[in-house]
């Protein structure tokens, strides 16, 4: 078995072996994971921290060792990037942009320095809101991770994972964790609602707010009403997503 690490700040990884082929997430810099294939171009691997599976390119990260990659996938410390964009410094002295929630516990895996801001302890459910907060009106991206364009189920991992806690990657999947509640009054902010679509499959995902309000990324990372039916668009006077379940994870 053979390991790497995303050395970039951020990229994409793709659901067949080809620069054509559907990001369905990405890797930011910091991120770990087992190589399942390796071909000429494309390798494909299993990021540590959620699981997900696809296709990256051989260009856009680095192999390291077991050693290494086990000490990554053992460790219980946090130490995420908390600025917009920030920067690492290579040992041939290059200066590399890293984004918001990227991990920064082992940039010695590379030889790197980071003395930006970060993140280094699990915080509590109340600031999961704050966090979220950063990327209001960040554009909607499928598979996307950052600032610059995020998905639904990406904004509530990267949310949680910047507060310390882990959150599998797409939104069917994370409607598998937590316990569920009954009823929307019962819901705390920081817990998430997910949406199914009309084929009842859990498609969308988003974090509840205080006084019946949720931030989720639809178009871009915007705030909308909420209650027992679904999420209201005040802009277009309707409803956008059909209420599945509320989840507490935390």
């Amino acid at each position: 078995m053979q390991y790497g690490i995303c050395h970039l700040s951020a990229i994409p990884v793709r659901c067949s072996a080809e620069d054509s082929g559907e990001m369905t997430t990405q890797l930011l810099y910091g991120d770990c994971f087992k190589v399942l294939e390796h071909r000429k171009n494309w390798s494909k691997i299993r990021i540590s921290f959620d699981g997900f599976e696809g296709w990256i390119s051989n260009r856009q990260f680095t192999f390291i060792s077991e050693e290494s990659y086990l000490e990554f996938e053992t460790s219980k410390a946090i130490k995420n990037s908390s600025d917009l964009v920030s920067f690492i410094q290579t040992k041939n002295k290059v200066l590399v942009p890293i984004l918001l929630g990227s991990s920064v516990l082992h940039t010695d895996i590379l030889s790197d320095q980071f003395e930006g801001g970060c993140i280094n302890t699990i915080m509590p459910k109340s600031n999961l809101v704050n966090t979220a907060l950063l990327y209001l009106n960040t554009p909607y991206l499928w598979g996307g991770k950052t600032p610059f364009g995020i998905d639904s189920a990406g904004l509530t991992q990267m949310v949680y994972k910047m507060n310390g806690y882990k959150l599998l990657r797409s939104a069917n999947q994370q409607a598998t964790q937590g316990d569920a509640l009954s009823f929307i009054e019962e819901s705390e902010e920081g817990d998430l609602a997910f949406f199914d679509n009309k084929e009842g499959i859990i498609d969308h995902v988003g974090i509840i707010m205080k006084n019946n309000y949720i931030i989720h990324s639809y178009g871009k990372v915007r705030i909308d009403r909420i209650d027992h039916t679904g999420v209201f668009n005040n802009e277009i006077k309707t409803y956008t997503h059909k209420l599945r379940v509320i989840k507490k994870i935390i």
